[in-house]
Formats: structure tokens, sequence, C-alpha cells
């Protein structure tokens, strides 16, 4: 895959977009020439295969040349996890943005072990552990980082709820509707209270298998049984679409 690069402004055929900050920073690094090709992406689903034309003091010139693979999952999934250790809360956020989520949402539960000044103000911190994980894994999405939110205000949302938990009896299939809203507890399990909010829902319930899996495992497990299922296996490799 070539170096990849975000820019803002319409991605056209023909047209140039300008690398500037850290992304023209990152070219130097990389000490990438004129006359290289890299790709574009705007953060918002659109990518294209460029190639630099002038090396700027204030920005790099990139010439679009080429629409670039389209490498987002059919389906629109929601990781709602609740925080756990922020080492491995990170992990998660990485993780998920690779496996092709489009939101994130932190979730307040009853059960969770970090109070919530511990992560108060990280949301920079998080939005770019996302957006760098974005750069990596060849996404043209950058997923959003919702405002933290408790279990209650999350199963009001439209969509199909998903919740894991080892104990509760697994739903029967049913008709599912975007968004899919996976909902992931804390180290010290959903509470009964939670459950019974859950079930009242209709939120749907869901097994990782018979070991107890640590929070950050089970996220980025179910992440992909899902999108496996429901997304990303069951069509062949997407085409990128014309640039217009």
């Amino acid at each position: 895959m070539r170096h990849r690069f975000h820019a803002s402004g319409p991605l056209v055929a023909g047209g140039r977009v300008l690398l500037t900050g850290e992304e023209m920073h990152h070219a130097r690094v990389t000490r990438l020439r004129e006359g290289e090709e890299i790709e574009i992406f705007d953060g918002s689903g659109r990518s294209a295969t460029g190639r630099i034309v002038t090396l700027g003091t204030s920005g790099w010139e990139v010439e679009i040349v080429a629409d670039a693979p389209v490498r987002e999952s059919p389906r629109k999934i929601v990781l709602a996890m609740a925080v756990i250790n922020l080492e491995r809360f990170e992990l998660v956020l990485q993780k998920a943005t690779e496996l092709g989520v489009v939101e994130i949402v932190p979730l307040l539960t009853d059960r969770m072990e970090i109070r919530p000044e511990r992560f108060a103000g990280k949301g920079d911190r998080w939005r770019k552990i996302i957006f760098e994980a974005v750069k990596q894994c060849g996404r043209a999405v950058v997923p959003t980082l919702a405002g933290n939110a408790s279990l209650a205000a999350v199963l009001l949302r439209q969509g199909t709820k998903i919740i894991f938990d080892a104990g509760h009896p697994i739903s029967p299939p049913n008709d599912l509707s975007d968004p899919l809203i996976l909902l992931i507890g804390p180290e010290g399990g959903w509470s009964e209270e939670e459950l019974n909010l859950a079930a009242a829902s209709g939120a749907r319930f869901e097994h990782l298998g018979p070991r107890r899996l640590r929070a950050e495992t089970a996220a980025i497990v179910a992440t992909t049984l899902i999108a496996a299922r429901y997304g990303d296996l069951l069509e062949g490799p997407a085409e990128g679409g014309p640039v217009v």
C-alpha cells in the first residue's frame, strides 16, 4: 500500500490538493519526492491516488490521478464500549477502527472500575489514535468519537443493539437494521439492572464462546465477529468509485 495522507478539499480527477501541517511533515519524514505516487483520503469516505507535483515550503501540491479502492464495510457498525484501563481502552480504539467501525461510544456503566475524572480531557488524544489507525489501515472514513454515554442513552438510539454477555441466553435470529450497535461491558461485567434494561429495550444478546474474555479482547472479537458475519466477508473486494 502506498503512503497515505489526509487532505481537505474535493478529490477531483485532474485536480490538485495541498498537504500542509503535520501531513506535509509526515511526507518529508518518509523522504518522498516529486513524481512519487501516494494515496489521499478526505476522512469522509473518498480516497484517490495522487502524484506529488511540487514541494513548497507552506504545502506540498498533489495532483489527483486515479480513484483508490473502497475499504469500508457495507454495514454501519458502532462500538459502545465501557471505559476500562486507559491503555487497554486505547488499544480498542485502534483495533475497532482497523476493523471498520463508524463510531465509538465510551460507555459509563455501573461496574466500571475507572473514575470518569481519570479520562476527562482525553478526547483529543483518542481522536488522534483513531485518525492514525485510519491512515495505517487504508480507510477513507474517520470514525466518530461520541461523547460519554450511559447504557440507557445508547439503548434509545436507532438501529440494532447487540449486547454481549456470557451469562444470558442468546437471542433468536431477527432482522437487523443499521447501524449495528455493539455493547461491551467493563471488567466487572454488566449489572443485573443493565441486563434487565437491555432486555426490556429489545436488545439482542450474543455470546463470545465458553471462555471468559478480558473486556478489550471481547470488544475486538465482537467487532470482528459482527463485521465478518454481516459485513466485510459477505461481499467481494469493493472497487473504487469514480472520482468526479
